[in-house]
């Protein structure tokens, strides 16, 4: 894949990973949702575009957070090819990263649940930030969302782990961040509209139909990551 390429394809990741996002992530939004604090509720939840901008500045700030791994992540990969033979090591991260693209469909489609391991080991991490988390809930302003978003931005997560490898082979921590930037603005659409539209959304996203098409194609891209990676 070119640069560009796989930019398209950490996005249409994100999007396809919606179905994980929707279960993963729902509940976050859809507390979020309700827990802003507001005068006249009746009025506020009937009326979505008062609730975008505190989506909106939530979401970017987790997009923020993947963002910054990335960049810690991509420059991780150019510091290990430093070390050893920069083609192969470019060829093991390349094959390594379609691997866990492959595990990834698995998971979306509920086939494997071997990424659930890594969101466990994730879970250390995340018992550091989640009490500063909680403190931002309920939402006050757009300021406090956006704080929020950025602490919410490290929950274990195994869609987000999966691309989080992928940006090891990325070749640089711009590169890295880049990618883990437009993997970022695919899961976009489903985390917004499930904080506007959460039972609807939720119960179309957790069709299994819906569930496995999304993880033929995040399974394509892990293959087409191999087959590159070795010709």
């Amino acid at each position: 894949m070119n640069v560009e390429s796989v930019y398209i394809a950490a996005f249409l990741v994100g999007l396809l990973g919606g179905v994980h996002c929707v279960g993963m992530c729902g509940g976050i939004m859809s507390a979020l949702t309700l827990g802003v604090e507001r005068k006249g509720k009746a009025s506020f939840s009937a009326n979505t575009s008062a609730l975008f901008p505190y989506l909106l500045s939530y979401n970017l700030a987790r997009i923020s957070s993947y963002s910054i791994a990335g960049i810690i992540f991509g420059g991780l990969g150019a510091w290990l090819t430093d070390l050893v033979l920069f083609n192969q090591a470019q060829l093991v991260l390349k094959v390594v990263a379609g691997v866990f693209l492959i595990a990834l469909g698995l998971y979306l489609a509920n086939w494997w649940r071997g990424l659930s391991y890594l969101e466990r080991m994730g879970g250390n991490l995340w018992r550091l930030i989640e009490p500063y988390a909680r403190k931002f809930v309920p939402i006050k302003n757009k300021k406090q969302a956006f704080v929020a978003g950025l602490l919410w931005g490290w929950l274990p997560c195994g869609l987000v782990y999966s691309v989080l490898i992928w940006s090891l082979s990325s070749g640089s921590a711009v590169n890295g961040g880049l990618l883990m930037l437009s993997f970022g603005v695919g899961t976009l659409p489903s985390l917004l509209a499930m904080g506007l539209f959460a039972t609807m959304l939720k119960r179309f996203m957790q069709l299994q139909l819906v569930r496995v098409f999304a993880a033929l194609l995040v399974i394509s891209f892990g293959v087409y990551q191999i087959t590159v990676a070795m010709l």
